[in-house]
């Protein structure tokens, strides 16, 4: 089928505040260190599933997307933290792809 577009995204209701801008190892320069894109969805289902302890079903309704939805972001989300905090790079925060 020629002439097909992407499937439009639904927007994400997020209440994180994105206060700063990065975290990274004490110590280590900016400018010499793997920076890894953490976007406000992620950082906001990693708050709703993980801190805040609501299933995956229950952030979906209060993000306003579905519950795969939801599993497909925190997956993501987890891999980008674990991969920052166990090999030393830094997590830089944005708002979203687009943004």
């Amino acid at each position: 089928m020629a002439g097909m577009s992407p499937r439009y995204k639904k927007p994400r209701l997020c209440g994180c505040k994105f206060r700063g801008s990065a975290f990274k190892p004490t110590g280590v320069p900016m400018a010499g260190i793997e920076k890894i894109t953490l976007y406000r969805d992620e950082l906001e289902v990693l708050k709703l599933c993980d801190l805040d302890g609501l299933t995956q079903e229950e952030a979906g309704r209060r993000m306003r997307i579905s519950r795969g939805t939801v599993q497909r972001i925190l997956a993501n989300a987890r891999r980008k933290v674990a991969s920052a905090l166990s090999e030393c790079k830094a997590l830089v925060c944005e708002k979203t792809i687009s943004e």
